[in-house]
């Protein structure tokens, strides 16, 4: 990230160190009796805010569920959803791999759920996200990588003190899209913190479908498109010639795109359809217009974007006043909770920073690493992704311990997967989407067990 980033994030972890003013709230006063329309359950689940800035009332909204069996055993894995500016709680939590998903009045066991391996805690990030907040609205403007890092830093390190018996627990950050910004900065910053006073015990991270590096990650749409049939060979030829996808996003961002940019933008767009899910190039679609999680990194798609119906019925749900007091949550500065934020300024540009570096990092200090891709995302396609992590082990001098092979989730190839120095993972889900725990629960279960357990992928059944 730069020298920039460095000094300002061990300036932040020097405050933290000597400031640690905390709220009087313990994890009772956050304790959800029960959700309206859930089935019975035998875990513990809490919701509520911790405070991030007093001075500007900024807070952070989290949902936190207990492992289903022997939670006390059970490591702690933080969730985080990209956007940037969209809610890992109704995206992550009751999308994709959290206990329930909306289903009409009713919530319905997600029988793949994440907290059957774990403890999941989805937080809501960065202010302005469904339903965090800050009282004063000129924290909206220009929020950017830094500002989320720090933000969430001082989350976990206040989460911590409410729930003090996981300080010392196993930790793991996991997340997807625009997360592959957010989660390795927020674990330089633990690290960092860790110097100085040791709380964050950090065991790995795992990236899903992951912004890592703009150009590489970005251009590779141009290859899947065409491989996949959503564009003619003509059409191919002017996207990756005269007008790839990563100088057309940074016009765009810059407000000048250029006359030739839109021309070719526009040709993709009418090949591709907009009745076909970027997000899932194979699923079918549910005719409305819910935003998709990744709207921002896919602006000239934002108008058109569909999305599955899932969703649809989060947001019903969410908007509920009878959910919103069970949960203990409130809307501030909005009149409706909203998948992704319509009143957080981000600061785009950051998207063009590589976070590849920071990944390469967090490996050289010990810290275990998994990218996974569902392969029918072509939004951040499986190959970008690919190349990037085989380019970071060659440059850390990591040999193959997996060759590039098949794996398995029950009697069927579950995805792909290699290797390197037994610390750097790479991993396809097949039939997946960007949204991986959505689209392939079960093999997303499965991915995600073996990589807490630090055991390989089965090559076979």
């Amino acid at each position: 990230m730069g020298s920039a980033f460095t000094v300002a994030a061990i300036a932040i972890v020097l405050l933290l160190c000597f400031v640690n003013r905390v709220e009087p709230f313990s994890a009772l006063d956050d304790k959800i009796s029960r959700l309206p329309g859930q089935p019975e359950v035998g875990f513990q689940q809490y919701s509520g805010y911790v405070t991030v800035d007093e001075r500007k009332h900024k807070a952070l909204f989290y949902y936190f569920v207990e492992a289903e069996v022997d939670p006390d055993s059970k490591p702690l894995v933080l969730w985080l959803n990209g956007g940037p500016g969209c809610s890992s709680l109704g995206v992550g939590a009751f999308s994709e791999n959290g206990p329930f998903r909306p289903k009409g009045e009713v919530l319905v066991k997600n029988e793949y759920s994440w907290n059957r391996e774990a403890n999941m805690l989805y937080l809501e990030t960065p202010i302005g996200v469904g339903f965090s907040y800050s009282v004063d609205t000129t924290s909206y403007d220009a929020v950017g990588d830094e500002i989320t890092a720090r933000d969430n830093l001082i989350f976990l390190q206040r989460w911590l003190v409410k729930f003090p018996e996981y300080r010392i627990r196993d930790l793991y950050i996991t997340g997807e899209s625009y997360a592959g910004h957010y989660i390795p900065q927020l674990a330089k910053l633990m690290m960092l913190f860790n110097k100085k006073e040791k709380l964050f015990n950090l065991k790995g991270i795992a990236l899903g479908n992951p912004v890592l590096e703009f150009a590489t990650d970005f251009n590779s749409r141009a290859e899947y498109f065409w491989s996949h049939g959503l564009i003619s060979d003509s059409t191919y030829k002017m996207f990756t010639s005269i007008c790839n996808y990563s100088r057309y996003v940074s016009e765009y961002y810059r407000g000048s795109v250029s006359p030739l940019c839109s021309r070719v933008m526009s040709q993709v767009s009418r090949e591709t359809s907009r009745f076909v899910d970027k997000y899932d190039v194979t699923l079918d679609v549910c005719i409305s217009l819910v935003l998709s999680q990744s709207k921002i990194i896919s602006p000239q798609e934002a108008s058109e974007a569909v999305d599955v119906c899932v969703e649809d019925e989060t947001v019903n749900y969410l908007n509920r006043q009878d959910v919103q007091k069970a949960l203990h949550a409130r809307l501030v500065n909005v009149r409706r909770w909203a998948v992704c934020s319509n009143i957080l300024d981000y600061k785009l540009l950051d998207v063009e920073i590589p976070t590849i570096s920071i990944v390469g990092s967090l490996i050289k200090n010990g810290i275990p690493v998994l990218v996974y891709s569902g392969d029918q995302d072509s939004v951040i396609p499986l190959t970008g992704s690919r190349t990037l992590v085989q380019q970071l082990a060659k440059e850390l001098g990591l040999n193959t311990t997996i060759p590039y092979r098949a794996w398995f989730a029950g009697q069927q190839v579950g995805g792909w997967t290699q290797v390197y120095g037994n610390i750097l993972s790479f991993a396809t889900i097949r039939g997946a989407s960007h949204e991986a725990p959505f689209s392939q629960p079960e093999r997303s279960l499965v991915l995600f067990k073996l990589f807490l357990e630090g055991r390989p992928l089965p090559a076979m059944f």
